[in-house]
């Protein structure tokens, strides 16, 4: 299992991505396959948290697990060093929220894994050679499972752009400059074995490879790296730290914006 496509993205990523394997991280939504990479990688302080009905079908060994909501997790303030999710946040009914709640928990960063929302991916899911909704992921879970919020309704596939990323994490921490790291792979997903569209999707697999050489972020595997800034050397430039909060710079105000600043005495 490691070696599919998928997964050796991930754990590659998750090699580079998170230097010290001393480092605690919570896995979000997670199962077998974060299990699988971080045991791979010789982590030690991991916690795996899920759903408790995911959870009861995973065997998480050595790892801690919680069960746990994505979008509330119960949790305080930066309790890892890293906060993770593979292939979770499309599950959620508000993957914004899930991505900001593993903002709050983490200390050092956020990584996630996801499709990206390319001009190709739209074009295939248009013409039915992709999947919009999940819904062969509740088929695997006996029809019971496997959907938005792990139930039986077919989640739609909520694929995410750089920029959005970025002005999602902006408007929840503001005071802030952040830096975010990307990376990028491909894999070719077959659909219905020798049917009509899967001989055409494999009949386009030499193009796709093509393109996405020409065009790498036409890709359709995506990882977000959002590093959590240090303050007050990351706070934006016009604010400053004051009796232990962040305020507005009124020294800033004076060069900038005089003729306003002096409404602020």
């Amino acid at each position: 299992m490691l070696h599919e496509p998928r997964i050796a993205f991930y754990r590659r990523t998750i090699e580079r991505w998170i230097p010290s394997t001393d480092a605690s991280v919570l896995v979000v939504g997670g199962g077998e396959n974060d299990r699988d990479v971080f045991r791979s990688l010789g982590f030690r302080k991991v916690t795996i948290s899920n759903v408790a009905s995911a959870l009861a079908r995973a065997d998480c060994d050595p790892f801690e697990t919680m069960a746990l909501d994505a979008e509330r997790l119960e949790l305080p303030d930066e309790a890892f060093d890293y906060a993770v999710v593979h292939a979770v946040l499309h599950h959620c009914a508000s993957p914004h929220a899930a991505l900001l709640e593993l903002y709050r928990v983490a200390r050092k960063a956020v990584i996630f894994f996801e499709s990206r929302d390319s001009v190709t991916m739209r074009a295939l899911g248009a013409l039915g050679l992709s999947y919009v909704y999940e819904y062969p992921a509740v088929i695997n879970n006996n029809c019971e499972a496997g959907g938005v919020r792990d139930t039986e309704i077919p989640n739609f596939i909520y694929r995410w752009t750089e920029r959005e990323v970025e002005k999602t994490i902006s408007c929840y921490a503001p005071h802030a400059k952040h830096r975010f790291e990307y990376a990028r792979g491909s894999t070719y997903e077959i659909m219905g074995g020798w049917s009509p569209k899967a001989i055409v999707v494999r009949l386009l697999i030499p193009f796709y490879k093509a393109f996405v050489w020409l065009f790498p972020g036409q890709q359709n595997m995506f990882a977000v790296k959002i590093l959590k800034p240090s303050l007050p050397a990351d706070l934006q430039p016009w604010l400053v730290m004051r009796d232990g909060r962040v305020a507005f710079s009124r020294e800033w105000a004076a060069i900038h914006a005089p003729a306003a600043a002096r409404a602020c005495e």
